[in-house]
């Protein structure tokens, strides 16, 4: 019993020189404890730290997660609302036109716009006339206006701007091809003479044929058409056979009848 309140005695003698150190270090203890476990569960909710998951992975904290979700919101709202329709300038009103009075319709005025484009601005196309010819028989003088031919009548040598067709006297001359007859004369050295135009500039020319023939100037003939005969009147080849001279020009020309006629 001595011994036991000699120990009390003790610790009495203790606190009473050092207890309030004792004191002061306990609650100095138990504030840093207290603020170590705040400081530890701020951190936890509000800063920007990754804690590690099970398995390793690292996952955002709480406040992070929070933060991230709002920015998310805000970011889906911002998209899912439409941007306000920019104001559109009216036009304004344009002045109307004052009406002008309209000028009388022409008698053309009514035709189609084909028959005007095709009267006024498309030349008349002709069809190239079709020739035969005029006579079937052998050639004996051919064409030659480049070259001088020696002519048995006339015992000279010049050029020979037809062809000669031997044929028997009194044989059936007929026109090369359509056309109109333009000149029925008498020559000094050709004789009887019928022209007939085919258009496009071209003229064929019939001669030597015999005094009368059966065409006037001025009708309209058509290829094969009989237009007189072979005669004697050409007193400038009458020592040559029995023949129709055959002739043709171009723009007034002569052009070489062969180049016309079809081929036999």
């Amino acid at each position: 019993m001595k011994d036991k309140k000699s120990f009390t005695n003790k610790i009495g003698d203790f606190l009473a020189g050092k207890g309030f150190y004792v004191v002061l270090f306990i609650c100095t203890a138990v504030i840093g404890v207290s603020a170590w476990i705040l400081l530890s569960t701020g951190s936890g909710t509000d800063a920007d730290t990754l804690t590690e998951a099970p398995g390793g992975q690292e996952v955002m904290a709480t406040g992070e997660i929070a933060d991230a979700l709002v920015t998310d919101a805000a970011e889906s709202r911002a998209e899912e609302t439409p941007a306000p329709p920019s104001p559109t300038a009216k036009p304004s009103p344009s002045p109307s036109p004052s009406p002008s009075i309209a000028p009388s319709a022409k008698p053309e005025d009514n035709k189609p716009a084909s028959a005007i484009q095709s009267e006024d601005t498309e030349p008349a196309m002709t069809k190239e006339p079709v020739f035969v010819w005029p006579l079937m028989g052998e050639i004996k003088t051919g064409y030659a206006v480049d070259e001088l031919v020696y002519s048995k009548t006339m015992a000279d040598w010049r050029t020979h701007d037809g062809i000669d067709i031997a044929g028997d006297l009194g044989a059936k001359v007929m026109a090369a091809a359509d056309g109109t007859v333009a000149d029925v004369r008498t020559d000094d050295l050709l004789g009887t003479v019928v022209v007939i135009d085919h258009g496009n500039g071209l003229q064929s020319i019939y001669a030597n044929l015999t005094a009368a023939p059966v065409v006037k100037t001025g009708d309209k003939v058509a290829m094969g058409a009989v237009i007189g005969a072979v005669g004697d009147t050409a007193i400038g080849e009458a020592n040559e056979v029995t023949h129709l001279h055959f002739a043709m020009t171009k723009d007034g020309q002569p052009v070489n009848p062969i180049d016309y006629l079809p081929k036999r």
